[in-house]
């Protein structure tokens, strides 16, 4: 069905002509123009296309692409004369006529947007036949939008989404019976479920006064969220309230709910920056719409526009449900913009505000961890962990994660401890056999079961080269040099530039007399960046040789074959 989707969604995508021959003043800003759309610079972008077209202000390429790019910045008040221009040149456009659409929507002209239709501007198919339906609720045009439904749901692989939207249409005018048949399965089969098709069905159902049900489908979907919204969903239900129905409230929510049904299936299957386009339309619509909100800027994390993605999260209120979700994604942005000290602010006061998800405090977590403040990382998960009240299985990470810190602050037997709690929590997850087994071959402790731990990670996970790399430093550790070179030339071939497993490599390959191999590992190893004390012991190995530092560092020198 995405597939088709996709396919229904870019169908009647209209061109622009293939490009002009420029004049040589329009050549630099357009190229300019391209290779920031290229990169994904809307800004910049946007910029270099307002320049090109002072010089060529009816050039269609120019056009096209200006009218894009804003939209893609989420400036459909700059996009909107451009898209104006090109109607009135006789231009097609999809972008241009998303903005036109959208723009006639919001203004609550129905009329005009069934006239487009019937002018032949088209989006595609799916689209098409879902705007038009809202447009006729718009205009109190019932029995004639929900044919409209009915007939989206006749085209191949969109018979889910013309369902659905008849269902919130029905809703919308309070025939919340004939809702509920459509979304529970009754009419016309089941449906496959979406979080906004779940809690639209939960409400219909608490306007039928059938809390219960809404309660048994709450906790069959969402069993063990913890999320603000869905607990203040379930007390209520509990209490006897009565639900509003909120998923729409009007033609244009249903409208809206078409561009961010499409991007969210589309976000899966077509460019980030195709994606884009329908999630903006959403947002432009219902500026109130947190999860376009939270789409948009995942779409915007997607292309590295990591200042743009901050703005959107920035969007969501604090009073929202889904507030957290948006500050886990801004620190995330905040992060990857190379700002590590905000990303943390905003997650330490994240963990004031809503201290009782597990979540926030283990992110606050990874994100000390991933700046080696261990110390610090373990207390925010100690404080993800006390929140866990029955074990569960994807609770696992959180005891893996605090054993990789413990494990960096020397805390051995309580890193050991949380390891083998996360083997409980889920038995043979090789990330976790592969962490115990390679820190217990480096401590030379129990090392026939970390040898056990490692194969069976290995079996788990045969193409990934750190685990396979494990498997051979627990051979050479063991001795068994002859076995480990297979292993650790596979990890090579699977981990080509990583310094420690080309350190490793040269290790084995010192082990059986391949001497020269192993001097050129080590140098390999000191050109993809190890880290400082690595680097100091493998320039020491380099100069005198892995037996002579072994006896420096105390310990006994490898027994080695003939030099070759």
């Amino acid at each position: 069905m995405i597939r088709h989707l996709k396919i229904l969604a870019v169908s009647t995508l209209a061109l622009a002509p293939s490009g002009p021959v420029f004049s040589e003043g329009l050549a630099g800003a357009y190229l300019a123009a391209r290779q920031a759309s290229i990169e994904s610079d809307y800004e910049a972008a946007a910029r270099y296309f307002t320049m090109a077209l002072a010089q060529d202000p009816s050039n269609p390429v120019l056009l096209d692409s200006a009218v894009a790019t804003y939209l893609g910045l989420g400036e459909l008040e700059s996009a909107l004369p451009i898209a104006r221009k090109m109607r009135a040149d006789g231009l097609e456009s999809q972008a241009g006529f998303m903005v036109l659409i959208a723009n006639n929507i919001a203004a609550g002209d129905f009329d005009a947007v069934l006239n487009d239709y019937k002018d032949g501007h088209r989006i595609g198919p799916l689209v098409d036949g879902l705007v038009q339906s809202w447009a006729l609720v718009g205009k109190g045009q019932m029995t004639e939008a929900l044919t409209g439904f009915d007939d989206v749901t006749q085209i191949r692989g969109t018979r889910a989404f013309g369902l659905y939207h008849k269902a919130l249409a029905l809703a919308l005018v309070g025939d919340y019976e004939g809702a509920d048949k459509i979304l529970s399965g009754e009419a016309n089969g089941p449906l496959r479920a979406t979080r906004s098709g779940v809690i639209a069905h939960i409400e219909i159902l608490s306007q039928l006064e059938r809390n219960s049900d809404a309660l048994e489908l709450l906790d069959l979907i969402f069993e063990g969220n913890t999320e603000p919204g869905i607990a203040e969903m379930r007390a209520a239900l509990e209490t006897g309230e009565t639900l509003p129905f909120t998923q729409v409230s009007s033609a244009q929510d249903g409208i809206t709910e078409v561009f961010f049904t499409v991007a969210s299936v589309l976000s899966s299957e077509a460019s980030p920056a195709y994606t884009l386009l329908y999630s903006r339309i959403a947002g432009f619509l219902s500026p109130d719409h947190e999860e376009a909100l939270l789409l948009t800027a995942s779409i915007l994390e997607r292309l590295e526009r990591y200042e743009l993605a901050t703005e959107v999260y920035d969007q969501v209120p604090r009073d929202s449900f889904v507030y957290h979700i948006a500050e886990l994604g801004r620190s995330e942005a905040l992060r990857n913009s190379g700002k590590p000290d905000a990303a943390i602010e905003v997650l330490m006061q994240l963990a004031e505000s809503h201290n009782k998800l597990p979540i926030v405090h283990s992110t606050l977590g990874d994100t000390l961890r991933g700046l080696q403040r261990y110390a610090e990382a373990t207390e925010a998960y100690d404080r993800a962990i006390a929140l866990f009240e029955e074990p569960e299985r994807d609770q696992w990470i959180a005891f893996y994660s605090r054993g990789i810190t413990r494990e960096r602050e020397n805390r051995w037997d309580e890193s050991e401890a949380d390891f083998r709690k996360a083997l409980e929590l889920n038995p043979g997850q090789p990330h976790v056999l592969n962490y115990l087994g390679y820190s217990l071959v480096e401590q030379q402790i129990k090392l026939d079961e970390a040898l056990a731990m490692i194969e069976e990670a290995v079996a788990a996970r045969p193409d990934d080269g750190y685990i396979v790399d494990s498997l051979a430093w627990a051979l050479f550790r063991l001795g068994r040099y002859e076995e480990a070179i297979v292993h650790m030339e596979r990890a090579a071939e699977l981990a080509p530039v990583d310094p420690i497993v080309s350190d490793h490599l040269g290790d084995v390959l010192w082990a059986v007399g391949r001497t020269r191999e192993s001097e050129f590992q080590w140098r390999r190893a000191m050109s993809f960046d190890p880290e400082e004390k690595d680097a100091a012991r493998i320039l020491r190995k380099l100069e005198i040789g892995l037996d002579a530092v072994l006896l420096e560092e105390g310990s006994e020198a490898l027994f080695v074959a003939n030099d070759d």
